[in-house]
């Protein structure tokens, strides 16, 4: 090594490393941004992460006279109870049922519904199309079970009226079991699909222009297009979306299937929701009402690790 490499080197070695930036750097130069993040983490903390000091009621015989921690600890003996009860175990069964169709059936029907929209060409039946979609989602559920009842009811509802009027045997929609689920399923896509649609349509206005003009050039047809523009480049809002889903599978809503549950079909409307209304609130067990929730966020976080763990191993970018 000559004497100017060694001099080249020393002033190298005598470089100054640049000091790290702080916290107070970023945060003074960020301030509105942390700002604008005050209200959302605000609410998270206030209504999400603050009455977590309820779970410990799981733990306890609760007493409302006597609040949460002056009531005894009894350990695991409500997690006991629930896990030998028949009821739950159908009702755990139903909440798979149930969601895992609505899953299946209901994931892919925004998506194709996004796909279709997007492909119209006329503006002005684009804009009543998306409104007529996603307006069933700004419905109570109390109102569709309304509808669900003078459409599909046995001896007074529409179809079954006309159907007896062109001479043919009823369906009973609302009455059997597996017509009920199929009618819960269909009334559910029926009443997300729209919402869902926005977001990928959303997803699918980010795709660059210039992507589908190099596909017509090369004579590339509508489908195929779809199929090797649309679909991979939404394909990240796809995994994330059915990540979330597979979460909350184990989770599933009070009022659809109470509303349009009955007796006839009780083994299969019989949910979780209904379960702890049932058994934990109006049998006032809040600690039994307390450890099914609790279980059913274990099993969801269990779902939702798993499925983004397999994501990220497939070479695809999960949650985290």
């Amino acid at each position: 090594m000559d004497r100017a490499d060694v001099a080249v080197a020393k002033n190298k070695a005598y470089i100054p490393k640049p000091k790290k930036k702080g916290f107070m750097f970023y945060f003074k130069r960020d301030k509105f941004l942390y700002l604008l993040l005050l209200l959302p983490v605000t609410y998270f903390v206030l209504f999400k992460y603050a009455p977590m000091y309820g779970v410990v009621i799981a733990f306890k015989e609760y007493n409302i006279f006597e609040g949460v921690f002056a009531s005894p600890w009894i350990g695991f003996d409500a997690f006991k109870e629930v896990f030998r009860s028949d009821d739950f175990w159908r009702a755990l069964r139903n909440t798979f049922l149930l969601n895992g169709l609505d899953l299946v059936l209901g994931f892919p029907a925004p998506i194709i519904l996004a796909i279709i929209i997007n492909e119209l060409r006329s503006k002005w039946f684009k804009r009543v199309s998306q409104t007529m979609l996603y307006l069933p989602h700004f419905l109570s559920w109390v109102i569709i079970g309304g509808m669900v009842l003078q459409i599909f009811a046995p001896n007074f509802g529409l179809i079954d009226n006309v159907m007896k009027a062109l001479g043919m045997q009823s369906i009973p929609f609302l009455t059997e079991n597996w017509y009920w689920v199929a009618t819960y399923t269909g009334v559910g896509i029926w009443q997300s699909a729209g919402w869902g649609m926005i977001i990928y349509l959303a997803a699918i206005a980010g795709i660059n222009s210039e992507l589908y003009e190099a596909a017509e050039v090369d004579g590339a047809g509508r489908l195929r297009k779809i199929w090797n523009i649309t679909l991979p480049c939404i394909r990240g809002t796809i995994i994330i979306l059915f990540i979330l889903n597979i979460g909350r599978i184990s989770m599933i809503s009070f009022d659809r299937p109470f509303i349009l549950g009955n007796a006839s079909v009780k083994d299969f409307s019989d949910v979780i929701s209904t379960y702890v209304y049932r058994v934990g609130l109006q049998s006032s067990r809040y600690n039994l009402a307390t450890a099914v929730g609790l279980f059913q966020s274990l099993v969801g976080l269990v779902f939702l690790t798993v499925t983004n763990y397999i994501t990220n191993k497939c070479g695809e970018e999960g949650i985290w």
